[in-house]
């Protein structure tokens, strides 16, 4: 299988074999131009996992939204750079919910969401003090985590989650492509929330991976599935984790993702 090399838009190998009407290509553009601002620009959802494992039967569809992440000390130089190239902000939404989300309609017909400095969904993830690690999406461990954290998962979610777990490395320590249990032990070991909703995927991920794993794969999805539940119960909970999980599931421990969330 071969895998994604960190790079520049223009060296990618993807970006020159899209059509002009395909939504990785228009958000590869994107990132470019952001790049040449400064402004970090990160795939994030489906496409983000389809750009990382090229290999692998992509998931399309036709006008694909462009799911995307930011951070907030560049938000107005990514607003104008947006509104530059022709697309359209909704200004109410961005005027209440900028500081965590961004929202606009591309020339093309497109819904752009852009997510800054954490995704808040079933659970937040914080990522700005990560945006830097891969120049085009956010890093491996983080967009695993942002699948893994969705209460009820999808079988998009699931493939997406399984191609990541095909295409890269769980290793001990995050590094260049590899999916890093210090980072996935780290977000699970103050949040009984978070490690219950993750335990739970990681379990139901397991029961199906097999027969969505792609042909071709670098790693076996189901052994590595069993690495990250293994570091999920191994890594030290903090006192604020073992007092949640007293409660356990009698109180809802996790957040209705379409809270706030754009009409």
């Amino acid at each position: 299988m071969h895998q994604k090399e960190h790079g520049t838009v223009s060296e990618s190998a993807n970006a020159g074999q899209l059509d002009e009407s395909d939504a990785l290509r228009e958000a590869l553009v994107l990132i470019e131009g952001a790049a040449g601002r400064g402004v970090p620009l990160r795939l994030v959802g489906g496409l983000a996992v389809r750009y990382l494992t090229p290999g692998y039967p992509p998931r399309t569809r036709a006008r694909q939204d462009l799911d995307l992440a930011s951070v907030s000390r560049t938000r107005p130089q990514l607003t104008d750079l947006l509104v530059e190239t022709g697309y359209e902000p909704d200004k109410r939404f961005n005027a209440l919910y900028g500081h965590k989300q961004l929202f606009f309609q591309s020339p093309k017909g497109r819904a752009v969401d852009v997510l800054v400095d954490r995704m808040e969904m079933c659970h937040v993830l914080e990522f700005a003090d990560r945006i830097e690690r891969h120049p085009i999406t956010l890093d491996l461990t983080d967009l695993l985590l942002t699948k893994l954290q969705i209460v009820e998962l999808t079988e998009k979610d699931v493939r997406d989650a399984v191609y990541l777990l095909s295409a890269y490395p769980v290793t001990e320590r995050s590094e260049e492509q590899t999916i890093g249990l210090d980072r996935f032990g780290f977000v699970l070991a103050d949040d009984w929330g978070w490690w219950r909703t993750v335990t739970l995927n990681l379990e139901r991920i397991a029961d199906i991976a097999g027969d969505l794993t792609p042909a071709g794969a670098t790693h076996d999805p189901g052994d590595q599935l069993g690495e990250l539940r293994q570091e999920a119960d191994r890594v030290p909970k903090s006192l604020r984790w073992r007092i949640r999980a007293r409660v356990g599931e009698r109180k809802r421990w996790y957040r209705l993702p379409d809270e706030d969330s754009h009409d």
